[in-house]
This record gives C-alpha cells, structure tokens and sequence, in this order.
C-alpha cells in the first residue's frame, strides 16, 4: 500500500492537523505546520496528497444493526452490495443480523456471512447470531458455537422477533455470560402488535389502521433490564423508539446495570405524521413514533442514556414496497444516509459536537460488540480505518444512485447535510471523493 496523506482535515472536528497512512495504520498526526511533510521529521514525500482543508476526519463508523439479507433474500442485498453502502456511508464495519434464510443459528451460517464479508472488501462484516433455533423462541440456539468459531460472534438477536420467552431470555444472558457476550434485545411483546400497522396513537386512530403501542417496547425493555440485573449479564436494547423506553433505560443506567441501548436515524428524524400519505417507505418496526417521542430520543442520544446509533438498515424489493400499506414489508435502507441525518438532527442542531458523533457512531458501538480494531482513536499507531466527512455539502438524496441493491428510503427527494468524501479500511480506500474506489 502507498502512504496517503490527509491535510488540514479536522479531526473529531477539532482543530486541523494532518494524518499520514502508512499501510494499514496511521503513522503520525500533526496540527498544521509542526511538521514539514516535505521530508523533514516524517518521510512523507512520496504520500498520495488528499487535501481535506474544511472536511472533518473521524474514525470508521461502526454499525450495530444491519441487514445484509444473504444467504436467501440476495433479491434485496447481498453481503458485497450491502458492505459497499456501508462504505459509501462512512462505515467501516457492520453487524449483520441473523434473519437471513438459513438463519444464521449455526457455527456454519455465520462463518459463511463473515467470509463473504472479507471477500467483499468494502468494511468488515461481524455476524450476529441468533439467540434461538430459527427465530422461533422455543430453544436456546448453538451460541457457544457460534462464539468458538471462525466468526467469533458475541452478539446475538433474534431481531425482527423478539424473545419474549422469560425464561429462554434469562438462559440467554446467563450464557453469554461466559464469554462476556450479549443479547440485543427488539422489543416487541407479540400479543399487544397483534395486526399493528403504525404507531398506536391519534394518527393510527384517525386512519383506522391497527396501533403499536408504546408500552408493547417499554414492557419488554423493563423486563429485559431487571432479568440483565439478575443474571448480571450484559442486554442491549434494539432500536429504542420512545420516550417511556428512555426513562426506562436511564432507571437502569442509574442502578448501575449492565444496559445499553441504540436509536434509528429514522426515529431521530421521522414522526407519524408521514404515514397519513400511506406511503409504505414510512412503514418500520419499530414505527415512526410521535415529535414528543423524536425530541426525547435527541435528548437521550446527547446526554448518553441512548448509547450509539444503529441504522437498522432493512433492505427490500421494489414489490415489497410499492403495493398498499398493510401488505407492504417493514423497513427501511439506512447505511448511506444515516451521517446526513445524524448530522442535521444532532450536530447542526447543537446536540452533540463531532466528537459526539464519533462516540456514538464508532466509539461505543464498537464496544458494545467487543469488536476489535475498530472505535479507535485517530492517532499514531491506531488501524487506518477513517471517515472524512464534508459537513458543509447540502444535496438531495436520489435514491438511484445508492450503492445498496434496494431503494426503500423514506428521504428521496429531501435535502440532507454532509457526504462522506473518503473512506479508509486499514489504510485502504474504499471510497475516493464520495464515489466506491
């Protein structure tokens, strides 16, 4: 690999400093004229330049939640389209869930996922295993093997279902216990969403279309909280979506428990108020949730009772999306946008600074999935997994130029901030001015 040089970028928005790459790891920082990058200090003349005045430098984002479909739903993503969104997002590494067909229950599948995952090259891909045989919470999966195998997975989800079993929840977080594993939690009691189709509230009232209650999250999450407690185990909490869920999470945040806890780009953003176009793009599990709800999430995201941000990115089909509301699928595309969204909703509203956004789009993430070489500092000796960001580019997203197979993204035609110009995996770029390298 040849040496790369970012000048004057800003790092975690901080002051302006270049950053040499030499192979897969940062070999030396330096604010703007300490050193002479023409060979005095730092053999650097033969460094590719990339002139970064403006642009801010943070490490590789890191994605807890992300659905890459494969094996068995490659109509909506595949591993090597959904890691090259990953890229053009920002992202260096993503957490694959286990809902995939085969789910990814077995030492095998979640081998497989990770290997197409280094055969992609775009960001390294940590599979998540499943926490029961088929999402069907009957029976404890294979987690100790998964864990022991080549995929070293230590997260498991049954997302898109939740384990709403107690006691197969509790025997979950004993085992992951032992290797300091954790159970990421979709909360969702099944029997109060029953035929759900958006928020429970005056919007779902007014339209008449079923309602998915607050409190269907809140009490899975209470519940979940406590048996982490008891167990003394590790739980994290998949996309939160209200403000009753905060309240709860920062109770147990309070107490000392082991409880962590992500949001959605979406749910920072978006409120129920779109569903009244009955535009299926707006269909998401958990729901789009009301204003009150938005600004309590913001809220939690900047104080840290919400720990990261997750994109939940949900790939599918253009005929899973464009037909009427209650036959539609539920999700949304997520990996390309969620900086931009982050970025209006958090940083350009004084929220959070861009060390802010490090930390919880990198920094915790990251340890929270016990993922190494990732979450990194952005200094001498780190891997050379980096993001340089445009904060001060403004365009409309079109969803026809996405990277990812799918197009199910509920800002085409809305005007987001930023764009990713570059990104480095160890030392590599896999993006080159905003475009796959």
């Amino acid at each position: 690999m040849s040496k790369i040089l970012i000048r004057g970028a800003k790092v975690l928005g901080g002051e302006s400093q270049d950053v040499l790459i030499d192979g897969e790891t940062i070999a030396a920082t330096a604010r703007q004229g300490e050193i002479d990058w023409s060979g005095t200090g730092i053999e650097a003349g033969d460094a590719t330049v990339i002139e970064a005045r403006g642009q801010v430098l943070l490490p590789g984002l890191v994605d807890l939640h992300t659905h890459l479909r494969e094996p068995g739903r490659e109509d909506s993503e595949t591993v090597l389209t959904g890691t090259k969104a990953a890229a053009v997002g920002g992202f260096t590494a993503v957490h694959a869930m286990a809902n995939t067909f085969p789910v990814a229950d077995t030492a095998g599948v979640v081998e497989q996922v990770w290997r197409l995952g280094k055969e992609s090259g775009y960001c390294d891909v940590q599979p998540i295993g499943a926490v029961t045989v088929g999402l069907e919470g009957k029976k404890l999966a294979e987690l100790g093997a998964m864990h022991d195998s080549a995929a070293g997975v230590k997260v498991f989800s049954d997302d898109g279902k939740c384990v709403d079993d107690a006691v197969i929840m509790r025997r979950a977080l004993e085992y992951v216990k032992a290797f300091d594993g954790v159970v990421a939690q979709h909360a969702q009691e099944p029997r109060l969403t029953e035929g759900a189709q958006m928020n429970e509230g005056i919007v779902s009232a007014e339209l008449g279309l079923g309602g998915w209650p607050a409190v269907a999250e809140e009490s899975i999450i209470a519940r979940d909280v406590l048996l982490a407690a008891h167990v003394g185990s590790r739980v994290h909490i998949c996309h939160l979506s209200t403000a009753g869920s905060v309240e709860i999470v920062r109770w147990a945040k309070s107490k000392g428990w082991n409880v962590t806890a992500e949001v959605t780009p979406h749910h920072l953003l978006l409120t129920d108020e779109l569903v009244r176009s009955y535009n299926p793009v707006y269909k998401v599990n958990p729901p789009l949730r009301t204003e009150a709800d938005v600004m309590a999430l913001r809220e939690a995201l900047a104080d840290g009772t919400i720990d990261c941000v997750a994109t939940d990115h949900a790939p599918h089909p253009h005929e899973d999306k464009d037909c009427e509301w209650a036959a539609a699928a539920m999700g949304m595309v997520g990996l390309e946008t969620a900086l931009s969204v982050v970025q209006q909703t958090m940083v350009d509203t004084g929220l959070i600074d861009w060390a802010g956004v490090a930390d919880r789009m990198s920094f915790r993430p990251a340890a929270i999935g016990r993922l190494d070489g990732h979450g990194r500092p952005v200094s001498a000796g780190e891997p050379a997994n980096l993001t340089l960001v445009d904060p001060a580019y403004r365009g409309v997203v079109d969803p026809a130029g996405f990277a990812s197979r799918s197009r199910n993204t509920p800002y085409e035609g809305r005007e987001l901030p930023g764009r990713v110009t570059h990104t480095f995996l160890r030392g590599r770029a896999t993006v080159v001015d905003g475009k796959l390298a």
